[in-house]
């Protein structure tokens, strides 16, 4: 169903006691449909809006990012922790250009998010005036809808008029199609002359979407398609769980729980799919794929049936794609038709909701229908432990992988929500922290997007101002956005960030480490001259780093430190999550620590790297 009015709109047409323009129309709409802040940068195409909006700062809250990309992310985070669409707004050019690599993560990751872009005015468009650029072109293969709100003759009063009178409509299209079937970013590009328009006469709040061959609520999954899942698992001896982003979207986490608690099936989850399954439970076997447990891998090689629920295949959980899961028989269930049998070729192929789907499980489902797992159980539990999620003892230095696990051990009753950025602390986050609710994890797992953390946790905390946000971010990755770290103080959002500082691009040097035969190629983040480098040793690291990040983010105005030894950490870091406002602990990690397992790209489980 579209989305419902706010109780602002009590009638279908509503006299206004203001002179509207199109800004003000624009987002009196996005108030109606839901829309309670917006990560917004201005500039001359889009000055009207941000003056509409301050007229509505009662009703919807502007959050100034600074820079459009972290108002991008920042607007991911509301929409990947909670039930609402996440709003970003720039101007034309340079602002819009600025914002596509947000959209383009959100496409990949199935984020709902609407993107709202100033455009020149539409009688020069087309003719290079100043901070023009097609964004509407630039972004047509990284959105799932997109708008360019124009007259058809932009010199008619009467034709400027009925532009005015679509934008509602453009609206509330926009948040339906951003939220429903496959969820998605949906651009809209709105010149200057329509927004200074104004509106003469009375104004439908309420029309409704005019999408003709938009169909996205899926057909109802067949009972006959239940039941033969039903019969296949009373079959299996090996089956498993294999589950991603669409169960979070689909709100099944629950119904998941529930049929899994009953079969007694494994489970193991894609990096977008943690939290869908409780990751400190017994029957959690955690991520699978190129740095997913080596125990996860083995069970989905030798399983015979796949339960693949909400995922597309993707190659780096895959590697070399038809020897993966080559002995099973594959359930593979998703909302988008597009997935199915696009990487890897589906003996049971479900096109619906995967909540509709397990819910119809669940009560099809019954005690006669359980496999007898017992030798499956205990293969799985000899390999986890003779391949423990583990790691080195490194003295008192810090590795990541422990500063990850002791952040989960004193913030685990908090219910925290968690930010990463990009590279090998991503993957160690994913690895040590158990997630055990949805939307708490939050990761730009499709484009992998450095700088995506810190912005991403300035969303969440905006929506969740009561909650407990930590971004987890590598010194690579927080300098892509460490410009929000002004956001952060100048907005009071108290967001907590780990620094897992090793002066060093990490992942690219593990791969340079591996396949490159240790040959560094511009991965070293500090002064090529660094007088204080401590040696080749394999617990180097730096006395001093560069740059400082304590200092940086006292020049920001939040509180910050550094600490180095393992045996200060726990109480550093319980200093830094008692603290009211934003805080950085910059924490000093040798560099050559290496993400273990890992199946080299295009690879099999038979490859796999333990150490």
């Amino acid at each position: 169903m579209p989305p419902k009015a706010s109780k602002a709109s009590t009638a279908k047409t509503q006299p206004h006691t203001q002179t509207l323009n199109g800004a003000d129309i624009l987002v009196e709409a996005l108030v109606r449909c839901g829309g309670k802040s917006i990560f917004a940068y201005p500039g001359g195409a889009s000055m009207p809006l941000h003056q509409a909006l301050r007229r509505q700062r009662d009703n919807i809250r502007t959050i100034l990012p600074r820079h459009e990309q972290g108002g991008g992310f920042a607007a991911q985070g509301v929409s990947r922790s909670s039930d609402n669409i996440g709003l970003c707004m720039a101007t034309s050019g340079p602002g819009a250009t600025n914002l596509v690599t947000a959209i383009a993560d959100a496409k990949m990751d199935s984020v709902p998010l609407i993107a709202i872009t100033g455009q020149v005015p539409q009688q020069v468009i087309g003719t290079d005036a100043f901070q023009e650029t097609p964004i509407v072109e630039i972004c047509r293969a990284v959105t799932k809808h997109h708008y360019l709100i124009t007259a058809e003759d932009p010199n008619c009063p009467e034709s400027v008029q009925k532009a005015l009178r679509t934008i509602p409509r453009i609206v509330r299209e926009a948040f339906f199609i951003a939220r429903t079937g496959r969820p998605g970013p949906v651009l809209i590009d709105f010149p200057k002359n329509i927004q200074l328009a104004v509106l003469e006469g009375e104004i439908d709040w309420d029309v409704q979407p005019d999408l003709p061959g938009y169909n996205p609520e899926p057909r109802p999954v067949a009972q006959e398609q239940v039941r033969q899942v039903v019969a296949a698992i009373k079959r299996s001896r090996k089956p498993i769980l294999y589950v991603g982003g669409g169960i979070i979207n689909s709100g099944a986490s629950e119904e998941l729980t529930k049929f899994a608690k009953r079969s007694g099936i494994p489970v193991t989850m894609t990096v977008m799919g943690l939290g869908a399954f409780p990751g400190d439970d017994p029957q959690s076997l955690h991520m699978l794929g190129m740095h997913g447990t080596v125990y996860a891998n083995y069970a989905i090689n030798d399983a015979d049936l796949l339960l693949a629920l909400g995922v597309r295949f993707d190659d780096r959980v895959t590697g070399k794609l038809e020897e993966f899961a080559q002995h099973g028989k594959i359930v593979h269930v998703d909302i988008d038709a597009s997935e199915m049998h696009k990487n890897k070729e589906a003996h049971f192929p479900v096109i619906g909701d995967v909540r509709d789907f397990l819910e119809k499980l669940n009560a099809e489902f019954s005690d006669d229908d359980k496999p007898q797992l017992d030798p499956w159980w205990t293969q799985i539990n000899e390999w986890r432990e003779r391949h423990p999620l583990t790691y080195r003892d490194a003295g008192d230095a810090i590795l990541p992988q422990y500063a990850i696990e002791e952040l989960w051990r004193q913030t685990r009753e908090r219910d925290p929500f968690i930010a990463v950025g990009v590279g090998q602390h991503q993957m160690w986050a994913a690895q040590f922290f158990k997630f055990s609710k949805p939307k708490r994890w939050l990761s730009s797992s499709g484009l992998g997007t450095m700088g995506f953390g810190l912005p991403a946790a300035m969303g969440v905390q905006s929506e969740h101002p009561d909650s407990l946000v930590v971004d987890i971010d590598g010194d690579g990755s927080i300098l892509m956005n460490i410009q929000e770290l002004a956001t952060l103080n100048c907005e009071k959002l108290p967001v907590k960030i780990l620094l897992l500082n090793n002066q060093h691009l990490g992942m690219v040097v593990q791969w340079e480490d591996r396949f490159m035969e240790g040959r560094r190629a511009h991965t070293y983040l500090g002064p090529v001259d660094h007088p204080e480098w401590l040696g080749e040793g394999s617990g180097a690291f730096y006395e001093a780093t560069y740059p400082n990040f304590v200092e940086i983010a006292k020049g920001f105005g939040l509180q910050a430190r550094h600490v180095r030894s393992k045996q200060e950490f726990p109480a550093a870091l319980a200093e830094m999550l008692a603290s009211p406002g934003p805080y950085l602990l910059d924490v000093i990690c040798p560099y050559q620590e290496h993400v273990l397992p890992m199946i080299p790209g295009g690879k099999t489980v038979r490859d796999i790297i333990t150490e």
